[in-house]
């Protein structure tokens, strides 16, 4: 792989952004949101909701001041995970919300109860029935949320709700995440008193909004790994433009340990890798800033053809591994013991038929594949759409030939 690429805006930090574009009546130009699967369900249900929201050549419009309805359709809520986030925000500005569970990948268990918990910190009732939500709060109340685990979604989704609390709302054992210390940017471009975000306590004091603003999302962070493991898994030289490597400090740690050369300046990550790589590890995917869970599938693919064995073991998610069977059908050698996953690296790869099982796996697959001799078809059903801007056309820019089919 050879050339330049400049990564796309941060789809983790983008649907956060669009649902707190709910909190007050706002005119709102959002630049570089990624054009994506997910960020059009975000788009329908902010349409949905009553707000104008048009996705534009630089980025998305919105304008929410003609909010007519807290009710998210179950065929919306269904469409992604990041769904669950509209619930801060409708009860913030509107003391009640109605939902469905939210969708997203199948990578097991993943429940909402951490959000809930927060929202009723802050004095809101809520009912469920038969996958329904039903929040509701005459006055939302400035409290202390501990979270018992650093979820990103429970944090933002506090972050949001305590927008709309009378008086100072502590989020103690908050989610550290590039992503909300992005949102708090973005808060305080509305008119939010807060401050913390990237420390495990966050103060909210309230939010006194502004009529419109324009603010601009940074680079994708998980969209950057995918492309230096791209770089490891098949060689080359490869400069990645507008890359905060802080942010995938944990991976590049391990990349470089496995033998890539890494160069960071100015925003411009350069990485080079020739012949096989070295066995790595142990890796265990932990909250940032340790090693990402979203990393895990695309390290392993980087990790198939190195000479010795790589152990893996993933706290996040529970079936973070559904793309070892399909990375085996290349050739790989993959033993997965529960949440462990050892990787006896293998000469070469040959290619094959696979078949993608959530964003993240159907991204390792692909690496995997342009790193395998001959021919490999990726079958998706839109996993890799929900969190890629035109995935083939900027790994054909870097040297790559890509068949994609689903």
């Amino acid at each position: 792989m050879e050339g330049s690429l400049r990564i796309q805006g941060s789809k983790n930090a983008a649907l956060p952004i669009l649902a707190a574009s709910l909190l007050c009546p706002l005119h709102c130009e959002l630049l570089r949101v990624p054009r994506l699967s997910d960020v059009d369900a975000a788009l329908s249900i902010l349409r949905s909701l009553g707000c104008r929201a048009d996705q534009q050549p630089e980025g998305v419009y919105i304008d929410s001041t003609e909010v007519s309805c807290c009710s998210i359709p179950p065929a919306l809520m269904e469409q992604m995970r990041s769904s669950v986030i509209f619930m801060g925000a409708l009860l913030a500005r509107f003391g009640e919300a109605w939902l469905s569970m939210p969708g997203g990948c199948k990578l097991g268990k993943r429940p909402i109860d951490l959000h809930l918990t927060a929202m009723r910190s802050l004095g809101a009732e809520i009912e469920t029935e038969n996958g329904s939500l039903h929040c509701r709060a005459q006055k939302l109340r400035g409290s202390e949320i501990e979270l018992p685990f650093p979820s990103v979604g429970a944090t933002e989704n506090a972050m949001l709700a305590a927008c709309g609390a009378k008086g100072e709302t502590l989020i103690r054992g908050a989610a550290r995440e590039p992503e909300i210390v992005t949102l708090q940017a973005f808060l305080r471009a509305m008119g939010a008193e807060i401050e913390g975000a990237g420390s495990p306590c966050i103060r909210i004091g309230g939010l006194r909004p502004v009529k419109s603003l324009r603010f601009a999302v940074g680079a994708d962070r998980i969209a950057a790994a995918t492309f230096a493991c791209a770089v490891a898994c098949c060689g080359g030289d490869v400069e990645l433009r507008g890359v905060d490597a802080r942010q995938i400090s944990a991976l590049l740690h391990f990349l470089n340990a496995a033998g890539c050369d890494i160069i960071t300046k100015n925003r411009v990550l350069r990485i080079r890798a020739q012949g096989r790589l070295t066995a790595v590890g142990p890796v265990v995917t932990e909250p940032y800033p340790g090693f990402p869970t979203d990393a895990q599938p695309l390290l392993m693919a980087a990790m198939l053809r190195a000479r010795g064995r790589t152990f893996i073991r993933e706290t996040i998610f529970e079936q973070r591994f559904r793309q070892a069977p399909e990375l085996c059908r290349l050739g790989a050698r993959i033993r997965v013991d529960g949440r462990t996953a050892e990787i006896l690296g293998v000469e070469a790869l040959h290619g094959a038929a696979l078949a993608a099982t959530d964003l993240r796996g159907g991204a390792a697959m692909i690496l995997a594949a342009l790193s395998a001799e001959g021919e490999s078809t990726v079958l998706d059903e839109g996993h890799i759409r929900r969190g890629y801007e035109d995935l083939e056309l900027c790994l054909e820019s870097l040297g790559a030939n890509i068949l994609l089919e689903g």
